[in-house]
């Protein structure tokens, strides 16, 4: 039976291939200067950084998975998979994991290539899926369709894998309307969750190029986690749980010699958590209509900082749109994580 993502935290042990399988370049893509590794691993190195990850795994994370980036992992030639997962599966069987999952792209899945891997631990697959429009697949150098997709996750479901879903924002080609398309596309074949990441723009990819010679524009950050968020509550709607939004932090990242342009933050998704969350004080304060200068917004103690927003900023525009002397956040155990009461004062 599918464990799904919303009942267990798993801690990941990541494994980069980059570029590994891959027929070619999409043109966001530079797995390279994602990672910084530049060759499917050896096996020395492959368990190298496995025992280097399982050193920081907590005892209260109970279930743990090796994971495969980066690449195309059914695209790589079926010996080296086997010799990569049968690395893995060796802390499975040692009971230092629970299991094995990877990406890989929608039109490398085939009853062959998971014939392929019946015997080993694999538990979760994910797919680059992007987006559901042909078109803007094909703008991005995919060389798969969106009919690729649903044939993959059709055939992953019948042989019980946990399926997740990468979406992007941003992609050339792409508007709001092919975004909310894609989501409703992806919803209605039911994947077990759903990453989504903004376009940036990568040093050496092909955007890198586009974007040089003005044929490509990155979407503004406020944009980008606008468009996010609508997916985001869409997804949540259809109870579908997004486990990610937005890029995971490197050094690389960080110190901006990855990413030319493009709407990077190392704290994305609380971005969008935090636009979700001044939403919701809005619409609270409008349909209450406090008469008073003073509110008090009750939500959960890991909801603060999401509900105050970056340096505070959504306590400001609160104050400023509703001509307000105080906003006072009250942590309140008894709501849920996505709850907030309103009460105010006089």
């Amino acid at each position: 039976m599918t464990v799904k993502p919303d009942s267990y935290k798993p801690f990941i042990v990541p494994v980069f291939l980059p570029h590994a399988g891959c027929p070619h370049q999409c043109v966001f893509c530079n797995q390279s200067s994602i990672t910084g590794a530049h060759s499917t691993p050896a096996s020395k190195d492959v368990r190298h950084q496995i025992e280097t990850f399982l050193r920081f795994r907590h005892k209260q994370r109970r279930y743990v998975q090796i994971a495969f980036f980066g690449g195309n992992f059914l695209g790589i030639r079926t010996p080296t998979i086997k010799r990569l997962l049968a690395e893995a599966a060796e802390y499975v069987t040692a009971g230092q994991a629970h299991g094995i999952r990877f990406s890989t792209r929608p039109d490398t899945i085939n009853r062959q290539r998971l014939a392929s891997i019946k015997d080993f631990p694999v538990s979760t697959i994910e797919l680059g899926v992007q987006s559901m429009s042909n078109h803007v697949l094909q703008r991005s150098n995919r060389g798969h369709t969106a009919a690729d997709t649903i044939k993959g996750v059709q055939l992953l479901k019948e042989f019980d894998y946990e399926v997740g879903v990468q979406l992007m924002v941003g992609l050339p080609g792409d508007n709001t309307k092919r975004v909310h398309a894609s989501a409703r596309m992806v919803a209605h074949l039911k994947p077990d969750f759903i990453r989504i990441y903004p376009t940036v723009v990568l040093a050496d990819s092909p955007l890198d190029a586009w974007y040089k010679k003005g044929a490509y524009v990155p979407l503004c950050l406020a944009d980008a986690v606008s468009q996010v968020k609508d997916l985001y509550l869409f997804f949540k709607n259809e109870n579908i749980p997004v486990i990610r939004m937005g890029l995971q932090a490197t050094e690389d990242f960080t110190d901006g010699s990855a990413i030319l342009a493009g709407p990077y933050h190392p704290a994305f998704g609380h971005l969008v958590y935090s636009e979700i969350f001044l939403d919701l004080a809005m619409s609270a304060i409008k349909s209450e209509n406090p008469n008073g200068d003073a509110v008090a917004l009750h939500v959960h103690p890991r909801s603060v900082s999401k509900l105050r927003g970056q340096k505070n900023e959504n306590i400001k525009k609160l104050r400023v749109k509703f001509h307000l002397q105080s906003v006072k956040i009250v942590p309140d155990k008894r709501l849920k994580e996505d709850q907030l009461k309103l009460n105010a004062f006089l």
